[in-house]
């Protein structure tokens, strides 16, 4: 599959948008990509807010996360790349920051997964072969670190025994979550932030409870 750099602008333009109004992309946070073709990528400029992105605030990059052009990319560009290596099916990848996200894995400090089970919301994950709501999936959660070299090292080996993953967590920071389609990784992120947000809203009743 091939797609035009000013198409993936419009679509990364479009999901940076729908996912500021349902407060996943705070401040400049996070960072967005699109699969080009086999040896380019476009990915969000370091610095933008992400609701408010316009044509120029992309650029490519290669598959080792090369800027292609004299503009800087987001510092998690090779965490875009690894993804892209690791599963050839996966054409859009979003980075979100939610409260949700950030605060379960801060509180599940000694936690290397957070786990999601019930939920119907669990259909959207292409490795759920059952299509059911009736199994548990184990997100991974990362410990944060500014080394990207360092934290790539340990997410590679999570997502090559995972070769049915379409999310992962850095602890205190936020998601990543991927898809075959832009509209699939808007998916499939919307889903997750959803169910980890019912996650949290859980513990919280639970302690007012005791």
């Amino acid at each position: 599959m091939t797609i035009d750099f000013r198409q993936a602008e419009k679509e990364l333009i479009s999901a940076g948008v729908r996912l500021d109004h349902l407060g996943l992309a705070p401040a400049t946070s996070g960072n967005y990509s699109i699969r080009l073709n086999d040896k380019e990528i476009a990915v969000t400029v370091s610095g933008n807010h992400k609701g408010k992105l316009k044509s120029g605030d992309f650029l490519r990059v290669d598959m080792d996360g090369k800027a292609l052009e004299d503009k800087k990319p987001s510092a998690e560009t090779l965490l875009h790349c690894q993804i892209y290596k690791c599963y050839e099916k996966a054409h859009a990848i979003l980075h979100t920051h939610s409260v949700a996200g950030t605060v379960l894995t801060r509180f599940f400090a000694d936690k290397d997964f957070i786990t999601l089970k019930g939920y119907e919301m669990l259909k959207i994950y292409p490795g759920n072969t059952m299509n059911t709501h009736d199994i548990s999936v184990h997100i991974p959660v990362f410990d944060n670190t500014q080394d990207m070299v360092e934290l790539a090292s340990r997410v590679d080996i999570v997502l090559e025994e995972r070769p049915d993953l379409s999310v992962y967590l850095i602890r205190g920071h936020g998601l990543y979550a991927w898809g075959e389609t832009i509209e699939q990784a808007e998916y499939i992120t919307e889903a997750t932030e959803m169910m980890l947000r019912c996650e949290l809203e859980t513990l919280k009743l639970k302690g007012a409870m005791r």
